[in-house]
């Protein structure tokens, strides 16, 4: 199945897309002449400048923020009112003695503020690493120890889960507080009172394409998060996917639905929006599929990004809802995070006309790196085909490229796009894991079909995508096994029909502790205290014990096996 995107060229009022001839388009790529259209003054690459001074310097009251609190409030941004509140904010970072490269954590919902913050430490050269509000103290302390952070800046919702773990973060030397009714208090410091007195003019850190700018952490199978550390050169890749997959254009109204805390509310919901200077959407809230389309109407959103588990949780609410909205504005869709079912594609078009266009990308990656475009037809259910620019691939074992159509292996990415990332900070030897035979590694596996179309089979290894979320097992078992009746835990990813997958839990309990519902209960709890609900397991099974290798390790794809009545396959190994 085929699905072409309408010839917006020919539609009243609307604009031919930035990439108009795909093959074209890839035979001449430059990243060169791309970052000819960035300004880069005397050398300097400093994603602060490229996403807000510029833009201020060219059109200082250009819409650059449209904020919608979960309230309904309303506030408006220019891109140098933009300007001037992350000139303060670097200015406040300078006094505190924030020294370049230093992590400056940011732990709040999305208001305004966060975004100021990130883009004021992008000024004065430290390292921005915002985390999912919904974390627990848990992943939240585990992040800015293996970072050593030396400010945390958070709100009153959240501050007592930073007052729970600060004694055991010895890097943190302060917290500040964003609260506009009342002020910070006690040892905490006022951010409004801070910004209050912070001068207007600041001078950017004279930053190069290869220093620092953004850490973001990602789940493995093994071990605690990765800080993958990111450099404020990939803005050439944040502009250039913002042109060609985005497709923005200056007049557009965008609207990225992910949270900062995960990397596509960094690269999609900061940095290539404002790097093409349009107008964005950003709201407080959560989902709710009427308020969703109230939003799109009201702010006339053209541009659209968001995730399959949105698109399937829309799907669910029925099609009368949009229907009964003006969702004319709307010109282009996309999701990402997690595969698309064909459904959802299909979906969009029966709902408002417009197809989602899927597209795929890592933590890693720090851009898109397969998508489907405007001018190109889409064929539900793939990736799409790679940007121009990047070389990708599906390889064997012995990292050969294989040429034959629609055949399983590794995807593969040819290392030296701009965005990607430099190092897992302080874990050289992992980063090196991931390059083996001139390519770098995903650990997705794909198929490419005759036609170069990209088809998403499933992970490598164990890591779970809840919700477009990817959660690393080892650290839910890691507190599992902290509860005292707790002996070993094994976590997988259990399918589910709306979230791709929810987190499933195994335990084998200590002598003297009975499998009840009420344990099962405070289990859940516990997790859910510890690493938030996001993170924290739905299910919990008990069992009398858990497979294992002989050398100790828990069989977790023996556990998936069982779960899901598959094939246990080879059981060599397993324990007696």
């Amino acid at each position: 199945m085929v699905m072409s995107y309408p010839e917006i060229a020919k539609a009243p009022g609307r604009v031919p897309p930035n990439l108009a001839d795909y093959e074209a388009l890839r035979r001449g790529w430059s990243w060169d002449a791309v970052r000819a259209e960035l300004e880069l003054p005397g050398g300097l690459v400093n994603q602060a400048n490229e996403c807000i001074d510029r833009h201020a310097r060219r059109a200082p009251d250009r819409l650059a923020m449209i904020w919608e609190g979960s309230d309904g409030r309303v506030e408006r941004l220019t891109f140098e009112e933009l300007r001037r509140l992350t000139n303060r904010f670097a200015n406040v970072l300078r006094e505190l003695g924030i020294a370049r490269g230093d992590r400056v954590f940011f732990f709040a919902d999305r208001i305004p503020e966060l975004y100021v913050g990130v883009f004021g430490a992008l000024k004065a050269g430290a390292i921005a690493a915002p985390l999912f509000s919904a974390f627990g103290p848990e992943p939240v302390a585990e992040r800015v120890r293996r970072a050593d952070g030396v400010l945390m800046v958070t709100t009153p919702r959240l501050l007592a889960k930073i007052e729970a773990i600060r004694a055991d973060l010895p890097s943190l030397q302060h917290v500040m507080v964003i609260d506009r009714e009342r002020g910070a208090t006690g040892a905490h410091l006022d951010y409004m009172r801070l910004m209050d007195g912070a001068a207007d003019e600041a001078a950017i850190e004279p930053t190069g394409a290869e220093d620092w700018s953004l850490m973001h952490f990602t789940s493995g199978t093994t071990g605690l998060p990765k800080g993958a550390a990111h450099v404020h050169g990939a803005v050439v890749g944040h502009y250039a996917t913002g042109k060609y997959v985005l497709d923005l254009h200056p007049d557009d109204v965008y609207w990225c639905t992910a949270d900062p805390g995960w990397v596509t509310g960094t690269s999609y919901g900061m940095f290539a929006p404002w790097s093409n200077g349009v107008t964005q959407l950003i709201y407080e809230g959560g989902f709710g599929a009427g308020k969703w389309f109230e939003l799109i109407e009201r702010h006339r959103v053209s541009v659209w990004y968001t995730a399959p588990t949105a698109i399937r949780m829309l799907m669910k609410a029925g099609a009368r809802i949009p229907q009964q909205h003006d969702l004319s504005s709307l010109r282009y869709t996309m999701s990402v995070g997690e595969p698309l079912n064909p459904e959802g594609v299909v979906w969009g078009q029966e709902a408002f006309g417009l197809p989602f266009h899927d597209n795929w990308w890592q933590t890693e990656t720090g851009a898109i790196m397969i998508a489907n475009y405007p001018s190109v037809p889409i064929r539900p259910g793939s990736m799409g085909k790679p940007l121009p620019g990047i070389e990708a691939a599906i390889i064997d074992d012995e990292f050969r490229a294989i040429d034959e159509p629609m055949r399983e292996g590794q995807l593969a990415l040819r290392p030296g796009w701009p965005s990607m990332f430099r190092t897992y900070w302080k874990d050289e030897e992992r980063y090196a894991s991931r390059f083996k035979g001139g390519w770098y590694l995903t650990g997705d596996r794909a198929k490419r079909d005759a036609d170069g179309y990209y088809w998403f089979v499933g992970r490598d290894d164990d890591v779970i995508n809840t919700a477009g979320h990817l959660v690393g097992p080892f650290e839910v078992e890691s507190v599992l096994i902290e509860h005292p009746a707790v002996a070993e835990a094994g976590v997988i990813g259990k399918p589910d029909a709306v979230a791709m997958e929810i987190v499933k839990a195994f335990v084998s309990l200590k002598d003297g502790f009975a499998p009840t519902e009420e344990l099962r209960r405070e289990l859940v709890g516990h997790a859910r205290q510890r690493l938030g609900p996001g993170v924290a397991p739905r299910e919990i099974d008990f069992l009398p014990t858990l497979p294992k290798t002989r050398s100790g390790k828990i069989m977790r794809r023996l556990l998936k096996a069982r779960e899901l009545g598959l094939p246990e396959g080879d059981t060599s190994t397993l324990e007696d």
